[in-house]
C-alpha cells in the first residue's frame, strides 16, 4: 500500500509560479513511477507529467510542456511539479498518482495508475 498527500496548492496570478509537492510512504518510492493529473471542474481528470523510477524518464501534456517540471527524489520519497508561467487555464485540483510500471505513453492513461494522493487546489487569477 502507497499512500500520497500533496501540497503546495495555492491561488497565484497569471505568469507566477507554484511548486508542488507529493509525499509517498509505504512500499519503495523508488519502485514507482509517478504521475500528476489535473482535474478542472466539470471535466475529465486529464494527465499533466510523468517521471520514471530513476527520474531520467518524463513525459508531458503538450499544454503544459515548456512551462511545468516534474522531478523526484527519491532519498525523501517525493515527487515534485514546478509550474511556471501559469495561466487561468491551468486552474484545477492536481492529484498525484503511483504505478508500480512505468510506460512513457501507457503513463497518460488514469488507468495505469495504482495509488492517488487527494489532491491540493491550484487556482491562477488573470
Amino acid at each position: 500500500q502507497v499512500q500520497l498527500v500533496e501540497s503546495g496548492g495555492g491561488l497565484v496570478q497569471a505568469g507566477g509560479s507554484l511548486r508542488l509537492s507529493c509525499a509517498a510512504s509505504g512500499r519503495t518510492f523508488s519502485s514507482y513511477s509517478m504521475g500528476w493529473f489535473r482535474q478542472a471542474p466539470g471535466k475529465e481528470r486529464e494527465f499533466v507529467a510523468v517521471i520514471g523510477w530513476i527520474g531520467s524518464d518524463t513525459g508531458y501534456a503538450d499544454s503544459v510542456k515548456g512551462r511545468f517540471t516534474i522531478s523526484r527524489e527519491n532519498g525523501k520519497n517525493t515527487v515534485y511539479l514546478q509550474m511556471n508561467s501559469l495561466k487561468p487555464e491551468d486552474t484545477a485540483v492536481y492529484y498525484c498518482a503511483a504505478a508500480s510500471q512505468f510506460s512513457i505513453w501507457g503513463s497518460r492513461n488514469r488507468s495505469w495508475y495504482d495509488y492517488w494522493g487527494q489532491g491540493t487546489q491550484v487556482t491562477v487569477s488573470s
